[in-house]
């Protein structure tokens, strides 16, 4: 079966499966939810080491081929992960509800164009439910390196603050073109999100999303200005909450530590500010 452009598909070779079905280290003790199982190449061998699997698949030829295919402990879900009611999904195929007494892991090979919001989707259902334990997901190269971004660097940014709220990542694999059919034209990596309870302090989850996003629109400006509209938005004025968060307003964004994103979070959501 031909690779669907229109769902960005690049199915991984014999060689690769086996190395990354090794890094998920599944045991008969998980229960799995496959995003994109496609052809079943990691299906197949991770149904083998885990207790059970649910393959969620939007291309109906490939996941009614996995129906009719599929080992025994394996359940499919035709359907966009993206849209899907998925603590809705998780609860009948586990027969209660996700949560810390009930978590599963997730392994999936992200389409690149949708690979962010599918990330946030899982981070979100992390933290609705407590049901998720980790992620081990095939990503594009640069996506990773915006994932695992240190401070001070070019790559930090949204995805490595709002993702490390939630979860620690770890680069686990790096893998060539050559890996996947078709060849896609960037490299890949294989990173592992590991959920887990906030370790700072966010008052509101939603604005301080909405301030990370702001603030890194205008990430060559000063944290002052690149905070202006934010502020604006909320009738608030961004150097008295710089001042609050004890942040110097000269700085730039992508200098600003975990910490010191929360305490201007907090400093905006404070009365009066």
């Amino acid at each position: 079966m031909k690779a669907r452009k229109r769902f960005a598909q690049h199915f991984l070779e014999p060689a690769w499966v086996t190395k990354v079905v090794a890094a998920v280290g599944a045991t008969t003790d998980d229960t799995v939810l496959e995003i994109g199982p496609g052809r079943a190449a990691i299906t197949v061998p991770l149904a083998a080491r885990a207790g059970r699997v649910l393959a969620i698949e939007i291309d109906r030829d490939l996941a009614a081929d996995l129906e009719a295919n599929k080992p025994d402990n394996v359940t499919v879900v035709c359907g966009d992960f993206l849209s899907l009611d998925l603590p809705r999904v998780l609860e009948e195929w586990l027969g209660s509800p996700p949560g810390p007494a009930n978590r599963v892991r997730v392994v999936g090979n992200l389409p690149y164009n949708i690979s962010s919001p599918i990330l946030f989707r899982l981070l979100d259902l992390a933290a609705a439910t407590g049901g998720l334990s980790d992620a081990t997901l095939m990503l594009q190269r640069e996506v990773a390196d915006r994932l695992t971004a240190k401070v001070g660097t070019g790559d930090y940014g949204v995805l490595a603050i709002l993702t490390a709220v939630r979860a620690d990542v770890k680069r686990v694999l790096t893998l060539p073109p050559g890996a996947f059919r078709p060849q896609p034209r960037v490299q890949s990596a294989v990173v592992r999100l590991s959920f887990r309870p906030p370790t700072v302090v966010i008052p509101d989850h939603a604005v301080f999303v909405r301030m990370v996003r702001s603030m890194f629109t205008q990430r060559r400006k000063t944290l002052l200005n690149a905070l202006k509209p934010f502020a604006a938005e909320r009738s608030a004025d961004a150097a008295a909450a710089l001042k609050a968060a004890a942040i110097d307003s000269q700085r730039r964004p992508e200098t600003l530590t975990m910490a010191e994103v929360a305490e201007l979070a907090r400093a905006f959501h404070a009365p009066g500010s």
